[in-house]
């Protein structure tokens, strides 16, 4: 084969991914092949020094692994052009929700070799989160690329395949219920007449957060107690916030995506 990886879909997640693969050096930008209706998203990856095409066909032919960047809903009318893929030499690397290895071989017609992968939003800024699993009929080894593409461009941990369904609903939605927060923080914010300093405000504050989260080894509910004070402004904040149960509502939110990614598998 040609090309070490080959993009169907050139869009955000797929941008993300090659420019970290190639910033990183995990791969030259002559190793890659890539493929879109959208020649804006195809001049993308000819700036970069990749090969492009129209023709999905092109990928499905020359890539010795085939990361699948499209939607699940339209994944039915790209699966023909993967009829003629080599399953012994060959690999596909999903990145949709929902839909399962096996179903992916389904709509492909044949079994396959697929890594099923869900990141987040964050990697198009070298801070995503992905689960990474090993579908039906992968031999060992098979998911080292995936991984070293998405350690790339951020955090990787190892899932055994229904796992990836629950990944999707906490970290692949995750940064939405995050700037959802922060909607809501900005608006308080100007509100309160922070203006034009509202925006640095409220980002600061949730990437400062975050960032002590994962580096203090401490529990978010215990880094929230360090935070309250009895009688003081932050209990009086929290404790509005749970007479409107949004504890309960946020996770509740989360169940909500985790059903709607079997949905999408199901159909």
């Amino acid at each position: 084969m040609r090309y070490k990886l080959g993009f169907i879909g050139c869009g955000n997640m797929a941008q993300a991914i090659a420019s970290g693969a190639i910033k990183q050096g995990v791969l030259g930008a002559q190793e890659i092949i890539a493929s879109d209706p959208s020649g804006a998203n195809r001049t993308v990856f000819d700036d970069w020094g990749c090969t492009t095409t129209a023709d999905n066909r092109d990928v499905a032919g020359q890539a010795q692994q085939v990361l699948l960047a499209v939607k699940p809903q339209v994944f039915s009318s790209v699966a023909p052009d993967l009829s003629d893929i080599d399953t012994e030499k060959q690999l596909l690397i999903s990145i949709m929700a929902g839909l399962s290895s096996q179903g992916i071989a389904r709509e492909v017609g044949r079994p396959c070799r697929v890594i099923r992968v869900m990141p987040n939003t964050p990697a198009m800024v070298g801070a995503g989160m992905a689960g990474v699993a090993s579908g039906e009929g992968t031999k060992p080894g098979d998911d080292a690329l995936a991984k070293q593409l998405f350690s790339a461009v951020g955090k990787v941990v190892e899932l055994e395949e229904p796992m990836i369904d629950a990944i999707n609903a906490v970290s692949g939605s995750g940064p939405a219920y995050l700037f959802y927060l922060a909607e809501a923080m900005e608006h308080a914010a100007v509100e309160l007449g922070l203006g034009e300093h509202a925006r640095q405000i409220v980002a600061q504050t949730l990437m400062g957060s975050g960032k002590l989260l994962a580096e203090s080894g401490e529990d978010p509910a215990e880094l929230r107690r360090k935070v309250t004070s009895p009688g003081g402004t932050t209990l009086a904040a929290s404790t509005h916030l749970d007479a409107k149960q949004v504890h309960s509502s946020i996770a509740e939110a989360i169940q909500a995506a985790f059903a709607r990614a079997k949905e999408l598998g199901a159909s």
